[in-house]
Formats: C-alpha cells, sequence, structure tokens
C-alpha cells in the first residue's frame, strides 16, 4: 500500500494534490484496496459548489459502495470522463490516472485541516 508524499489526506481517505487554487481529488491506494474491483464511478457535475466534505462521488465496487467527500469546499472545475469507461484506473492507479475531480478552493485554509503523507501513515497505522 503506498502514501504518496506531497499530496494531503483526509481520514475518509481521499487525496487532494494543491495546484495554487485548485486541489486535484482522488481515493488512496488504502482506500481503492478496501473496496476492491470498482466497476463504476458516479462523477460530480460540472460547476457543482461543494461545502468541505460533501459527498461528491460515488464509487461502485463489486461488493460495496463509497462516496468520495471534498477535502476543500469550492466549486467542481474538471472530473475525469475516462473514469466512464475505465473506472478500474482507480484500481491501476489511484494517484494517476485515477484521479475523480478537479476543484477551485473557495478557501485555501481549509487544506490545513488535512493531513500530510506522514500524518495519513500514522492514522492508517491505526486502522
Amino acid at each position: 500500500m503506498k502514501v504518496k508524499e506531497g499530496l494531503l489526506y483526509t481520514k475518509e481517505h481521499e487525496w487532494a494534490k494543491i495546484e495554487g487554487q485548485f486541489a486535484i481529488v482522488g481515493i488512496t491506494d488504502y482506500a481503492q484496496e478496501q473496496l476492491g474491483d470498482i466497476v463504476y464511478v458516479e462523477l460530480p457535475e460540472v460547476g457543482k459548489k461543494v461545502k468541505k466534505m460533501d459527498a461528491v462521488a460515488t464509487i461502485e465496487a463489486v461488493k460495496t459502495a463509497a462516496d468520495v467527500y471534498s477535502p476543500v469546499s469550492g466549486e467542481v472545475v474538471e472530473v475525469n470522463t475516462e473514469l466512464k469507461e475505465k473506472p478500474e484506473l482507480i484500481n491501476q492507479d489511484p494517484y494517476g490516472r485515477g484521479w475523480i475531480f478537479k476543484i477551485r478552493m473557495e478557501n485555501p485554509e481549509e487544506k490545513s485541516d488535512l493531513m500530510s503523507a506522514e500524518e495519513y501513515e500514522k492514522f492508517l497505522e491505526g486502522q
């Protein structure tokens, strides 16, 4: 199980890559491992306004479904449409091609509530 340096993490197992006023969001390697084979992703609508920790997307796996929460407040500006045809990208490359959505942050200070890679690894030890 990988935890990628340079990303920020939530206790609900989302990651965020901060690029200026934007955050690219996906689920962690731990989360995709727990879900198993992912068969469908319900993506948010571009333009949707969300608050921090709102359920924004849904991932369906063979055995279960899980919500994906937004780590920050803002507006969804892009979604990974490739996941419609290839939801398994989340299993194969959760920190790369398996990203889910991109959000324009309304309140960049919210990122200070997220965990660093080191803090997330310690959090996982207690799971």
